[in-house]
């Protein structure tokens, strides 16, 4: 598999896309933009069957100007892997397009900070762009954030997770934690998170073999 940051191209096959990429290359509905250091918009190829939907890009996302390239990213990937989802074949973005952060006591480090409503609300042209030109059959939402911009600000993660939910949207969603979560549980608790995170992907991937069975007959 390909990993983040080795040869995956940003966009691919639409130039409409690559259009929307570079006006929200200079968005400034909120005030996200100042401290950040660049927009990340979404990676992919046009026409993916999957779009995986984050919060916000992190650090390390910010500096490189990608999607999940950083700790969360890699568990992503292996979850995706071991799901059997080629991340390659996946459109991934974020319901946020910048990094909101706050210094650490010490001045050093960047610390990822919470979203509020509003800084969501203003991203959501752009999620709704990517949503409309790829067209995905899925839209896998990472964690509470990206469920609720997509499902309405009473998703709970908790009460959702795991299940193929139909909504406005002309595709499938399903609700999982976000990996950075699964980053944060306990060293005793870490397995079975990241076991549910697979899980929930594997129902993804079970629905897209379905689904590809089901055209293969029919044609």
């Amino acid at each position: 598999m390909t990993r983040p940051g080795k040869g995956r191209r940003a966009v691919t096959g639409n130039g409409a896309l690559e259009a929307v990429r570079e006006r929200a290359s200079s968005c400034r509905a909120c005030g996200l933009w100042e401290p950040a250091t660049q927009t990340v918009f979404g990676e992919g190829p046009i026409g993916a069957r999957v779009m995986l939907v984050g919060e916000q890009p992190g650090d390390q996302e910010d500096r490189e100007g990608r999607p999940f390239v950083g700790p969360a990213g890699r568990l992503l990937d292996s979850a995706l892997d071991e799901a059997g989802i080629d991340r390659d074949d996946v459109y991934v973005t974020n319901a946020v397009k910048h990094f909101k952060w706050k210094p650490d006591r010490g001045g050093k480090r960047r610390i990822h900070d919470k979203p509020n409503w509003t800084e969501v609300g203003a991203c959501l042209p752009w999620l709704h762009s990517e949503l409309a030109l790829v067209k995905p059959e899925v839209v896998v939402c990472l964690g509470a954030t990206a469920a609720q911009a997509l499902l309405g600000r009473s998703a709970r993660v908790g009460e959702l997770r795991g299940r193929l939910l139909t909504g406005e949207l002309d595709a499938a969603i399903l609700v999982t934690a976000h990996p950075s979560s699964v980053l944060r549980a306990r060293d005793e608790d870490r397995a079975t998170a990241r076991e549910a995170l697979v899980s929930d992907l594997t129902v993804v991937a079970e629905l897209l073999s379905d689904s590809h069975q089901t055209r293969r007959l029919a044609g």
